[in-house]
């Protein structure tokens, strides 16, 4: 006898599980690999009829019992066994009827396949620049998308003509299919042949769509972007997608925005973060420094003793928040701008400024006081 997995591991459950437990278990794996789900794949109709035969011996309790006690040998054909292949579960009819009741009738009641389709969905990818995201701005793009052909209005049949209902399917694009399998017989609904799943034929095509009743074309299409947005977020737009099929709507345009970087500016949310470099001078004395914003140049004043790495906050001065009236912070951090090629009489000054500070060239002396202290100690003394 060929080598056969255990059935309790084919169904993935317990020994000791319950009919129940078997019968949900068969459920969950069956509707993976049902030969109908899985045309033309000999893996999936093999691992189908492993889950029925596991499914027929276990559901049933006196085959169970000689499964339980003598393993795969109770049913071998030279041992005098029988595996008889017939319906696990008696309260079903087919495999058909297992799944009207898992997904309320999907696979058998068939629905109205040729009824309207809405379009479908496209996506687009815009780069903006940062100043655009800050305040805003509207861009128009090319869109290639599938739109209704204009000569036929989308049904795809000449002019003068119509679509004819299918004779094969009777027009509901849908064919029932009587199959034997071991699990009983059953019935599935397939799309017709015939029509393509579309209930209608079409005699006369239309010229120009030679009967699709759509055409690819580019569409120019205006994005309106807001003020605020950021990189990574993603614009909406209601019906700008593919048309629909037989009067369905048509899908949407999800147009994600792209945000080059600033040459200055960073983003942390809606505030806006700068590294600027400040005079030696002015870090040690304070006074007006010109800081550049999104909108031009603005004076802010820092006081005297500021050190490398020291944040000012300029308020309001960030990005405008998103379809608000508000904007966030600026927030400058400062690096004091140490000259590093001095002529010989900056050199002479800078010597002169140690001697009164009481240090000697080239020494590092340990002090709880700052440089940019004792500079203020040496000009309030004079």
């Amino acid at each position: 006898m060929a080598n056969k997995r255990d059935y309790y591991e084919v169904l993935g459950v317990e020994k000791g599980a319950s009919e129940s437990e078997i019968k949900s278990a068969f459920r969950k794996q069956a509707k993976t690999c049902h030969p109908d789900l899985h045309p033309g794949d000999q893996e999936a109709e093999a691992r189908f009829k492993e889950l029925n035969e596991a499914a027929e011996v276990l559901s049933d309790p006196q085959k169970r019992a000689q499964y339980d006690q003598f393993g795969h040998a109770a049913f071998d054909q030279s041992a005098g066994g029988a595996y008889s292949g017939g319906n696990p579960f008696n309260g079903f009819s087919g495999f058909s009827d297992i799944f009207e009741t898992m997904f309320g009738g999907g696979f058998s009641s068939g629905g109205n396949r040729n009824g309207p389709v809405a379009g479908s969905n496209l996506r687009y990818s815009l780069t903006i620049s940062f100043e655009d995201a800050a305040f805003g701005v509207k861009r128009e793009i090319m869109v290639p998308r599938e739109q209704n052909c204009s000569t036929c209005g989308g049904s795809g049949a000449k002019p003068g003509t119509s679509p004819e209902r299918c004779s094969a399917c009777g027009g509901s694009g849908q064919v029932r299919v009587q199959q034997n399998t071991f699990m009983g017989s059953f019935t599935t609904v397939r799309p017709c042949t015939a029509c393509n799943g579309s209930g209608e034929v079409i005699k006369e095509q239309c010229l120009d769509c030679h009967g699709a009743g759509r055409l690819k074309k580019t569409s120019r299409v205006i994005v309106d972007i807001p003020a605020g947005i950021d990189d990574g977020q993603t614009i909406n737009l209601s019906g700008e997608g593919e048309a629909g099929h037989r009067g369905g709507p048509s899908g949407d345009l999800y147009v994600s925005i792209r945000v080059k970087p600033h040459k200055l500016f960073r983003r942390n949310g809606y505030d806006l973060l700068l590294d600027m470099k400040i005079p030696f001078t002015t870090a040690a004395l304070g006074g007006e420094i010109q800081v550049p914003t999104l909108t031009g140049k603005v004076k802010y004043s820092i006081p005297e003793g500021t050190q490398t790495a020291t944040t000012f906050r300029m308020r309001g001065q960030g990005i405008q928040r998103l379809r608000g009236k508000d904007k966030g912070d600026l927030l400058v951090k400062v690096e004091v701008d140490v000259p590093k090629r001095l002529s010989s009489k900056q050199k002479e000054l800078l010597r002169a400024f140690g001697d009164a500070l009481g240090e000697s060239p080239g020494e590092a002396k340990q002090s709880k006081r700052t440089v940019f202290g004792k500079v203020k100690d040496a000009f309030n003394n004079e």
